[in-house]
């Protein structure tokens, strides 16, 4: 049996749970989604080709030619705050194999790639590979009763690294080829939380190479988490201590039930290949209390 715990919550699992098969819907938003809890799923989507087929020689024939949009920073931290500003990538327009040649290290590139587009990109920058998925999953639209709003294709370097930060989707996370590795903390760790407001900006890359940092001067201020998981500084956030991050590795031919509003922090192996369904959240009573803690933790300094 899997020990309960942590800030007196027997809600969360000390591990995120394996699921063996694709669950019922029923079941699955009873002990899951209603009470916003993760799972990683096994054996959900064997039957895809994707699986089999999505080598880089492969895709290379299938969508090579495809132009797609890239996210290319200096030290891999797209979307992250960096001193006093939080910085966006660079949205780079590249050739599908222009970025397996980076990623294969048959072209040597300064900067970080990471394929994260996410509003759909599969389904609008790369529709020859849908056939080799699914454009949705069957039992999770059935259980919340609706279609996704996004399917989204990664593809990055291990360098490339995704800020810790929350989602107000459902998300369920496939990984095709790879492992990706998730901190996870749920939603009611809100109050150990750092956030902070930051001016926005971008990296751009100079003709000599160098990135600079470019404010973006009429955009608003951008509430974010200025906390890295992965060496946390406790004398500057003491509240993070109280916190109790959930770690996990999704393989390939594994799928991460990521509930709506849980914070997450995401790394990978080299080249690892996913595809992820993105289903709009119930904006119910759980939101709303969900919104008086973030007032909460606002009014009282979180723990800043």
């Amino acid at each position: 049996p899997m020990a309960t715990g942590g800030n007196g919550c027997s809600c969360v699992n000390r591990a995120v749970p394996y699921l063996e098969a694709p669950p019922d819907p029923l079941n699955f938003y009873r002990d899951w989604i209603a009470p916003n809890k993760p799972c990683i799923i096994r054996n959900a989507f064997s039957h895809w080709p994707a699986l089999s087929r999505w080598t880089p020689e492969y895709l290379r024939e299938k969508v090579g030619s495809k132009v797609i949009s890239v996210a290319v920073t200096p030290n891999g931290y797209a979307d992250a705050v960096n001193g006093d500003r939080f910085v966006m990538p660079e949205e780079r327009r590249m050739s599908f194999s222009s970025v397996l040649d980076i990623l294969q290290g048959k072209v040597q590139q300064r900067g970080v790639f990471y394929v994260q587009k996410q509003c759909s990109n599969l389904l609008d920058e790369l529709p020859e590979l849908t056939d080799d998925v699914e454009t949705h999953v069957s039992w999770m639209s059935a259980a919340l009763g609706k279609l996704p709003d996004a399917v989204n294709f990664w593809l990055g370097e291990a360098s490339a690294v995704t800020s810790m930060h929350k989602d107000h989707y459902e998300n369920l996370y496939c990984v095709i080829s790879g492992e990706k590795n998730f901190i996870l903390l749920p939603p009611t760790d809100r109050p150990f939380i750092p956030y902070g407001v930051y001016q926005p900006a971008v990296y751009r890359q100079r003709g000599d190479g160098e990135f600079e940092i470019v404010d973006q001067s009429d955009a608003e201020k951008v509430p974010w988490i200025p906390l890295d998981p992965l060496d946390p500084d406790l004398e500057r956030y003491p509240g993070y201590r109280a916190a109790r991050p959930l770690r996990c590795s999704v393989k390939a031919g594994e799928m991460l039930y990521l509930p709506a509003l849980w914070f997450h922090h995401v790394t990978q192996s080299h080249g690892a290949i996913a595809v992820n369904f993105w289903y709009d959240m119930e904006y119910d009573i759980k939101y709303n209390y969900y919104q008086l803690l973030e007032t909460l933790s606002e009014v009282t300094g979180g723990s800043t």
